[in-house]
């Protein structure tokens, strides 16, 4: 059949069809992996995405979770297909997480890669990547801040077979829970991803049926370049040129550094190059970056940048080619330790990417997001020998940016979920873990101003009352994190401190990992950056924003051009035109 014959030989609406059941199968993994998973960073906050690819290795539907997850989940695929691509049966199950050897992005985020067959073919696989609460290494809780190399990190994995023939391999799975602090909750969860891609690889199975074996790939390929030709038309909607921009980094986890994310983009008809020459070399601490997650991270700020319909598979990537200089914080060699990766510099390579984007398409800019002041903690309930317990204290979350015609979130998760990490609920957290909540409410005068203000960020106290090792990671402390856009302010920065025995404040390290007594922990998250000038804003949105306690009336004047009547229930027309000149 010739080019043009297969091309006729698609149905549009089929298509539209196959690219749905792809995307909605993705979603049922999801909700099968939330209401069987053991541990809270699953079944509540969704810290794992379901995806879908081709019997390529190419993936076809990255319709649930996290951005970060997904975009690079083609690499995880691929590493399957190479090391067994003559070894693959029906009923076997791989498992990988190394970023080096495996296709993985950072050692938490362990992959469950299914192969589905249909009439003794492999059609797809269906694969669910998932942060493990704890895969060992030397500090509780993944996140070793005091890593230098990826062998401080925890467990690495290759790509191995951990069912064979719908037979599990015993003797690997006691390897995988011998190495976890929490064996119990991670037996339930690589239970619960298992199974997710049970349910997946029958649906697809459906589908491909459905589609018949003679058509399926068509389909599937045709899924694709659409993709692609969409992506394409949003590349020919920009001008051509080279656009250029920077984004920080001014640590290695250890001490300041004067180090950036630079990056080119270069937009030629209807390609686009994401060129990283020039970015800082890789670093001593545990933010380098595995070509996986820079990947994702690349396909997550350009995918973000656009309307949200964009398909959601590889395909939509073919135009873009990216260079990442080997040895540089974007693609380091091993032994680099790599564990923060997926947040920073992922969220730097973001930000780059949306600095440039903003020079060619300033109507469709985004202020960036606050970097957050987070820890783990982890230690061992009272008055239960040997029952171990690790918190993610994401209820610190900062604030995002704004776009023209909305505000930014005042509280959400990293900017490289955009929105698919869910936040937990203080309660049910004080159930789960021993602590006690004192405070988290959105701070006053930390967004960015603009005429769309940035996100709050948020005042955090918790009391954690018996002793436990602390993993610090606070990229939002010390300075401004997020960036204000076109006449936008960037919002405030971040503090996060300990209180010891009732005694006065310490300030808590940026990075590091500390075993620490009883202590109550307190942070002020940072605020998201603001879009556009702040005498711009609607007087009555300022009006709003000093009666929710977000503004003050003192910046409502000074920052804002604002003035309200004494007693702080409307807007003093005349002494804001008076203001506003």
């Amino acid at each position: 059949m010739s080019g043009h014959d297969e091309a006729a030989a698609i149905d549009p609406v089929r298509l539209a069809l196959v690219q749905n059941r792809l995307d909605h199968v993705a979603r049922q993994m999801g909700w099968v992996m939330t209401r069987t998973a053991r541990s809270p960073i699953f079944s509540q906050s969704h810290d794992f995405s379901c995806f879908i690819a081709d019997r390529d290795g190419t993936l076809v539907s990255q319709a649930d979770g996290i951005p970060i997850h997904t975009g690079g989940g083609g690499f995880a695929v691929r590493a399957v297909l190479r090391d067994f691509g003559g070894d693959i049966a029906p009923d076997d199950v791989f498992v990988l997480n190394d970023p080096y050897v495996a296709g993985g992005n950072h050692l938490p985020d362990w992959v469950i890669a299914r192969p589905v067959f249909v009439g003794g073919e492999l059609v797809a696989f269906a694969c669910n990547r998932a942060h493990q609460a704890d895969i060992g290494g030397g500090a509780a809780g993944t996140y070793n801040s005091a890593a230098t190399e990826i062998f401080h990190e925890g467990l690495r994995l290759p790509v191995l077979k951990l069912i064979e023939g719908d037979r599990l391999r015993e003797d690997l799975w006691s390897l995988l829970l011998l190495n976890s602090r929490t064996p119990e909750a991670m037996d339930g969860d690589l239970r619960a991803m298992i199974g997710s891609t049970r349910i997946g690889a029958g649906r697809i199975a459906t589908l491909v049926e459905d589609l018949g074996l003679a058509a399926y790939r068509r389909y599937f390929d045709g899924v694709l370049a659409h993709a692609d030709a969409t992506f394409r038309s949003c590349i020919a909607d920009m001008p051509d040129g080279v656009y250029r921009a920077e984004e920080p980094v001014d640590n290695d986890c250890f001490e300041p550094i004067d180090g950036a994310i630079v990056v080119a983009l270069t937009v030629e008809g209807d390609a686009l190059t994401v060129d990283f020459t020039g970015t800082a070399d890789q670093v001593r601490g545990f933010k380098n970056s595995s070509i996986a997650n820079t990947w994702s991270a690349v396909y997550m700020a350009l995918a973000a940048y656009f309307d949200p319909d964009l398909p959601r598979n590889e395909g939509t990537f073919r135009s873009v080619k990216i260079v990442a200089p080997e040895g540089s914080v974007v693609n380091a060699r091993p032994p680099a330790a790599m564990t923060m990766n997926t947040v920073f510099v992922a969220h730097e390579i973001v930000h780059a990417i949306w600095r440039a984007m903003a020079q060619a398409l300033p109507d469709r800019s985004c202020a960036g997001w606050a970097k957050s002041v987070h820890n783990t903690t982890a230690g061992r309930w009272p008055g239960r020998e040997g029952d171990s317990f690790v918190m993610y204290h994401w209820a610190a979350a900062p604030g995002g940016g704004a776009v023209e015609g909305r505000d930014g979130f005042n509280l959400i998760g990293h900017l490289i979920a955009l929105g698919g990490l869910v936040l937990p609920n203080v309660e049910t957290y004080e159930r789960q873990y021993p602590v006690r909540v004192r405070r988290q409410e959105f701070r006053c005068d930390s967004a960015g101003p603009g005429t769309f203000r940035g996100g709050t960020g948020c005042h955090y106290e918790v009391e954690i009352p018996v002793a436990a090792d602390h993993a610090f990671r606070g990229e939002g402390v010390g300075r401004p994190s997020s960036f204000g856009i076109a006449g936008g302010r960037a919002g405030s920065d971040g503090r996060m401190v300990m209180r010891l025995d009732g005694g006065e404040d310490v300030e808590a390290p940026k990075y590091g990992v500390r075993h620490l007594p009883p202590l109550v922990l307190e942070a002020w998250s940072p605020g998201g950056g603001g879009w556009g000038d702040p005498k711009g804003r609607a007087p009555e949105r300022v009006l709003r924003d000093v009666r929710d306690g977000v503004v003050s009336a003192a910046a409502a004047e000074q920052v804002y051009g604002v003035a309200l009547t004494e007693d702080g229930r409307a807007v003093d027309a005349a002494r804001t035109a008076t203001l506003r000149g």
